[in-house]
C-alpha cells in the first residue's frame, strides 16, 4: 500500500510520516513539517509559541485508536497540552471505572461490610 503523500510549503510532495512503533520519538524533520503546518501557533489557544514551549500532541489519543502519525499530531502550547492531557486522563478513567463495574470487574472494598448483628435480642427482657 503507497503511503499517503502530505503538502507542505515548499510545493512538493513529500511521504507522511508513519511510527513504527506508539513509542517512536518524532523525528526533527517531522517536527519541523508540524510547526508550519500550524503556522507555530496553538493548536488549541492559537497563541504564538516560542522554541522551548512547544509540545506535539496526538489529535486522536493513541488509547483511544488514534495512530501515531504526522496527520494525527498538533502543535501544542505545553501548559495547554498538560491541562489536556489531565483532562482526558481522568475521563479515560472514569469510563474504565464504569467499565468495570458493569462486567463485575470493579475490585471488591477494602473494607469489608459489617453485619448489623441480627442474633441479639433488641429488647431487654
Amino acid at each position: 500500500m503507497p503511503k499517503p503523500q502530505v503538502q507542505i510549503d515548499t510545493r512538493r510532495s513529500v511521504d507522511e510520516w508513519i511510527a513504527d512503533h506508539p513509542d517512536q520519538e518524532i523525528p526533527r524533520r517531522v517536527k519541523e513539517r508540524i510547526f508550519a503546518r500550524c503556522g507555530g501557533r496553538c493548536a488549541l489557544t492559537k497563541r504564538k509559541v516560542g522554541p522551548g514551549e512547544a509540545d506535539f500532541d496526538h489529535i486522536k489519543r493513541l488509547r483511544d485508536g488514534g495512530e501515531h502519525r504526522e496527520t494525527n499530531l498538533q502543535l501544542v502550547w505545553r501548559p495547554k497540552h498538560r491541562e489536556k492531557t489531565a483532562q482526558e486522563n481522568s475521563d479515560g478513567a472514569k469510563a474504565d471505572r464504569t467499565h468495570a463495574k458493569h462486567f463485575g470487574y470493579f475490585p471488591p472494598s477494602p473494607t469489608p461490610l459489617r453485619s448489623r448483628n441480627s442474633f441479639k435480642k433488641r429488647w431487654p427482657t
